[in-house]
């Protein structure tokens, strides 16, 4: 007997076929952005290139917001910076070839930020991967081990069926503690066939959580709440695991100094009775840290920018806390804690007794004041009075930015950046052009928050056809150009080490002209307006320029 509901129940199979039928038009790079919507992304960066022209075909279809720059490195700093921001996985469309190899630099800095960006690229057509030398258009024999010891990880999606869980994967993999960039690549007629596949639905890509082991936490624990000098080093994995209160609730308990590194700036408040600020590039410092009986070091592998250039050498127990596995007990033994930030000091704050100790703050003031005192003597007036000015003129909820250049580098000691996550440079890999298309990426993260980058003029050549991209995107950006004629940093670098600089001097435009002809407002500034020019360009909407002419100097290392 045939019941009425089974009638209704059972489509034919006509009605089946007419309802899995995919729309028509839709290609592998629908593929690609259906599986980006279902995972959560709303904004992408890139440059289109002619493998890679279905992916952005689909983009312009879609609601994701595309932002273009006009180089593809500076595109994944955009990309660096938005996931820094946000702590999302963020989708960077690169073509086959140069395309992707000019975004090397940006992925390298990912890399030692651990930035979760998504590199997704074109590959030559499926029928010239595995070496084979066909003479394809960008061909390179293995365009993915160009990357695989830059990245976190290598995905290849062959195929239409496999773009879904291959960028789901990388996706996974990206967000995973410690975040860090992924790549992703898909044959070019992979991406522009028609598909038969129906529209992608129901994506899942969460990231695994990385606990600590309780028995360690607990010994950690135990040698905190008894020891005589404990201190506590925060690094960049603090600010990214939004771990900052737990820290200071941590710090407080057992009354243990806390000193960031220049990755970690704004992991603990700069006028705490606890807060060592960020000076560790100061002999004092080390001296300091060396004599702790228990150091907890945070989110930190203690690398060179970390350790005053490797001339820190700890006599107590070190317990380390890091995601990150190739850093753990990398450059001395310790207890090592392999776990996120976060999870580790709320396991911490569950076991730990609280420790008294009157003391602590005088000797961070003692410390502190000794540094002082040493800088005191080298007339660093014109550098100190820079940063106050900026720090001043800069709203305190707003990020910014910092290239590789001497006021940065006074910036990664002794700049307050007042909150975590609000303040970030190119100290990872090291590169130059950072600044300025970091900001943009940060004012697409952050819209209606004006955004400050600082770069040398050395620097600035390297970005500065992003200018139209701030003007095309109208986004709030402050770009101050420290402009002393060449690579300052290396000028002085050479001429301590070798007595006289080679190719540091450069030939360079008039910025405030050049700012001028894109449309960008532009102003020339002094030491003494500096605040005043940097409010007015911060207060306004839209991208700015400020030019400072300035020779700065660095404090004398301490290291050497």
């Amino acid at each position: 007997m045939t019941h009425d509901h089974d009638l209704v129940l059972r489509p034919t199979e006509a009605q089946t076929a007419a309802a899995l039928a995919p729309p028509p038009g839709r290609t592998g790079g629908d593929l690609v952005v259906e599986t980006l919507r279902g995972l959560g992304a709303t904004t992408v960066f890139g440059i289109p290139g002619q493998h890679a022209l279905a992916v952005f075909d689909a983009v312009g279809r879609s609601d994701l917001r595309l932002i273009g720059l006009r180089v593809e490195n500076n595109a994944g700093f955009a990309a660096d910076a938005y996931g820094r921001l946000t702590g999302e996985a963020v989708p960077l469309l690169l073509s086959t070839g140069p395309g992707a190899l000019t975004a090397l630099p940006a992925l390298q800095e990912a890399a030692a930020a651990s930035a979760p960006v998504l590199a997704i690229c074109s590959q030559v057509p499926g029928a010239g991967l595995g070496g084979g030398r066909r003479g394809h258009l960008h061909e390179l024999r293995d365009q993915a081990a160009s990357f695989r010891d830059v990245v976190k990880s290598v995905h290849t999606a062959r195929t239409q069926s496999q773009i879904p869980s291959v960028i789901a994967e990388a996706w996974e993999s990206a967000l995973t503690a410690p975040h860090g960039p992924v790549w992703v690549e898909i044959p070019e007629d992979v991406l522009r066939a028609e598909t038969l596949i129906p529209q992608v639905t129901g994506v899942d890509a969460s990231p695994h959580e990385l606990a600590p082991r309780p028995e360690l936490t607990a010994l950690a624990a135990h040698w905190l709440q008894n020891a005589s000098r404990p201190v506590i080093i925060a690094g960049g994995g603090v600010v990214r695991a939004d771990a900052a209160g737990k820290l200071k609730q941590l710090a407080e308990r057992v009354n243990a100094p806390v000193v960031t590194t220049f990755g970690g700036k704004g992991a603990f408040p700069w006028t705490h009775p606890l807060s060592l600020q960020s000076w560790l590039e100061d002999r004092h410092m080390t001296d300091f840290l060396e004599d702790a009986d228990v150091l907890l070091v945070v989110g930190s592998g203690l690398g060179e920018l970390s350790s005053n250039y490797h001339t820190f050498f700890p006599s107590g127990r070190v317990v380390q806390i890091e995601a990150d596995l190739g850093k753990l007990e990398s450059n001395h033994p310790a207890l090592g804690i392999h776990a996120d930030a976060r999870l580790a000091l709320q396991a911490l704050l569950e076991t730990v007794d609280p420790r008294e100790d009157p003391t602590a703050p005088d000797r961070v003031r003692m410390v502190l004041a000794d540094i002082g005192a040493r800088l005191a003597a080298q007339d660093l007036t014109l550098e100190q009075q820079l940063l106050a000015s900026i720090r001043k003129a800069l709203p305190p909820r707003s990020p910014s930015f910092w290239d590789m250049t001497i006021l940065s580098y006074w910036a990664w000691s002794a700049f307050d950046a007042r909150h975590p996550n609000t303040m970030h440079s190119a100290q990872g890999a090291g590169g130059l052009g950072y600044a300025f298309p970091a900001a943009l990426g940060a004012c697409v993260a952050e819209p209606g928050t004006p955004v400050l980058a600082v770069s040398g003029d050395g620097g600035a050549m390297y970005s500065i056809a992003e200018l139209a991209t701030a003007k095309q995107h109208d986004l709030d950006v402050t770009w101050l150009i420290v402009d002393d004629g060449g690579y300052g940093i290396l000028r002085e670098y050479m001429t301590d080490a070798y007595g006289a600089p080679v190719a540091t001097e450069l030939t360079r435009p008039d910025f405030a002209a050049l700012a001028a002809s894109f449309g960008v407002p532009a102003v020339t500034a002094t030491p003494d307006s500096l605040r005043e020019d940097l409010a007015k360009s911060l207060a306004t909407p839209g991208p700015s320029v400020v030019v400072l002419p300035a020779t700065l100097k660095m404090f004398a290392p301490t290291h050497l």
